[in-house]
């Protein structure tokens, strides 16, 4: 929906999967009022599209946006049971994260107790909830490393190993407290990763080939 304010103007949609050398197809707006409709054709999960608009007048020609075609993803319906579970235990894991760290800048009492919670609460946030979560939303439980380059899948899965490090060092190291924190580091660089960098998208030239 784009609104113009002017009934005279009319527009074209021009999209194509991607990334994929398809042609450019092209879909006519309907002008309603002044107010453009158009409508892309639904993708499977992890699907991409490249689209731009392209607006008609009685000036001339407009395209949009200018700086070339916009990609989106499409996704498909994640049940909201699990959905609001990852992203609470997710965000318990970010804060006990921080609380564990601020323990090991102190006295470090119960330091391995609290390492241990924020080590399980990443596992089953990120490496549980997180690939169902993923399986519904595109496909595939998992796409980081080493089947592939998501920056979500791989930056949890760096935060989940500096943790069960740190949890490790209460057996065989020194410092323990120095690990904590440095697994707590971690954590926070990667909370500050937007999330879906990088993230899966959907094979067309494979489906193309079977």
């Amino acid at each position: 929906m784009l609104s113009t304010g002017d009934e005279r103007v009319w527009g074209e949609l021009l999209w194509k999967r991607f990334p994929t050398s398809d042609e450019w197809s092209r879909v006519l707006f309907k002008n309603v009022g002044g107010t453009l409709f158009a409508e892309l054709p639904t993708q499977p999960p992890a699907g991409k599209l490249a689209y731009r608009i392209v607006l008609h007048d009685t000036l001339g020609t407009k395209e949009l946006p200018m700086h070339g075609p916009v990609v989106m993803r499409f996704k498909g319906a994640v049940p909201m049971t699990i959905l609001i579970v990852h992203v609470m235990v997710m965000f318990a894991a970010m804060f006990f994260s921080t609380k564990t760290a601020l323990l090991a800048f102190g006295n470090g009492k119960h330091l391995m107790e609290w390492t241990l919670v924020t080590t399980g609460l990443l596992f089953v946030g990120g490496l549980i909830l997180g690939p169902i979560v993923q399986k519904f939303a595109f496909g595939a439980f998992w796409t980081g490393w080493p089947f592939g380059h998501d920056l979500t899948d791989n930056k949890t899965l760096i935060a989940f190993i500096a943790w069960a490090t740190s949890l490790l060092s209460f057996r065989r190291a020194t410092h323990q407290s120095r690990w904590v924190i440095g697994a707590a580091v971690v954590t926070l660089i990667v909370f500050l990763i937007p999330h879906s960098l990088l993230g899966s998208e959907f094979d067309y030239n494979a489906m193309q080939s079977r």
